[in-house]
């Protein structure tokens, strides 16, 4: 939707201000990433390894010349670049990508700037995916393979119940947001029953519900880019039914645009979006809440433009808060949830102070 043009040039000043802040936060981000991680290797053999792998040995025929790293050394750091910090790298792109889109279509779809990927309780039907597997103490290597498909199925298996009730006579926004509430806490409840059949599953449960990129692998990174680009894109040509669906349903309806439909369509695709990052990472909280809120403080509320703009600014949210908990404690690998929720709790309860005098339930 446009904007308005009589916008005052303090305004205009501020939102150029925070592009040009979001984009050297993001190139620094970028930068940055590959040099941090649990084993420090030296700046100019991280590079020169990328260069080396990414051409095809056209550059730098030998990863490490030049410096005073001995070639088993080389290897070995070779190893650690290639092969674990730059998948774990690329996952948190193709991660904080899928909940940014997914947390823009629920806002929009929902009409409440509260809304993020977790609201509906999909997150906690992956944790339950996962708890089962960790209850019945499937071995390290079928883990490997099992582990994300059964948070998968799990995180699908409750959006799909969020369909069903959708799909009822008389859903409203109102209805999907309480049922998802309650769903929420119904999964956390037999999460609870399921954790005291195995105890010793805790400590595993309780890392997948901080969330984490650890099962990062150029496999896993290939699986969940093609499934987040097939169904990201799929959420982002929904941005114009979107953009009526803002102005009441009666004027979308008026303009061949059946709500109901449109409404059904995105929770499926933003709970298989969701689906896709929690069976990976496990649950990351806030992308999805605080990405679009930037995109829209930048360039407006078109959906069109918000939902790519929410994957990148996802992207690059969820990559920061992993080179942040390096830069905290480094050397460590701590769950990557931790500090997206630093980041996204102070967000939340300022747009709870933003939103203080408005109806949220469902409201404009």
């Amino acid at each position: 939707m446009a904007e308005d043009p009589r916008r005052p040039t303090s305004w205009l000043l501020g939102r150029a201000s925070l592009g040009l802040l979001l984009a050297v936060a993001s190139i620094l981000v970028l930068v940055i990433s590959p040099l941090l991680g649990s084993v420090a290797i030296p700046a100019r053999d991280v590079f020169q390894i990328l260069l080396h792998e990414l051409s095809g040995g056209a550059l730098f025929a030998q990863p490490c010349a030049g410096t005073p790293t001995s070639p088993r050394l080389c290897g070995a750091y070779t190893v650690i670049v290639w092969q674990l910090l730059l998948p774990e790298i690329v996952l948190a792109l193709i991660v904080g990508a899928a909940l940014g889109v997914s947390g823009g279509a629920l806002q929009g779809i929902f009409r409440n700037p509260l809304a993020d990927p977790f609201l509906l309780g999909i997150s906690s039907g992956g944790t339950i995916g996962a708890a089962v597997l960790y209850v019945y103490r499937i071995e390290v290597a079928e883990a490997d393979v099992y582990l994300p498909l059964f948070a998968f199925l799990g995180s699908v298996a409750t959006g799909l119940v969020i369909l069903g009730i959708a799909r009822g006579r008389f859903s409203s926004v109102e209805t999907l947001l309480l049922a998802g509430v309650a769903l929420a806490n119904l999964l956390s409840a037999i999460l609870s029953v399921i954790l005291l059949y195995n105890p010793n599953g805790s400590v595993q449960v309780t890392f997948w519900l901080l969330g984490g990129l650890g099962l990062a692998t150029w496999t896993v990174d290939g699986i969940a880019f093609g499934a987040v680009v097939v169904l990201g894109s799929l959420l982002v040509l929904n941005g114009r039914e979107l953009n009526l669906i803002q102005l009441g349903s009666e004027v979308a309806q008026s303009a061949g645009v059946d709500s109901r439909r449109v409404r059904l369509r995105v929770i499926l695709l933003a709970s298989m979006t969701t689906a896709v990052a929690v069976a990976f990472t496990g649950i990351i909280g806030f992308v999805g809440l605080v990405s679009p809120h930037i995109v829209r403080r930048l360039a407006g509320s078109d959906y069109r433009v918000v939902l790519p703009g929410a994957a990148l600014v996802g992207a690059v949210f969820l990559l920061g808060a992993r080179d942040i908990s390096f830069l905290a404690f480094p050397g460590s690998d701590l769950p990557i949830g931790i500090f997206t929720a630093f980041a996204g709790v102070p967000f939340f309860l300022y747009l709870l102070y933003r939103q203080r005098r408005a109806v949220t339930m469902g409201g404009a």
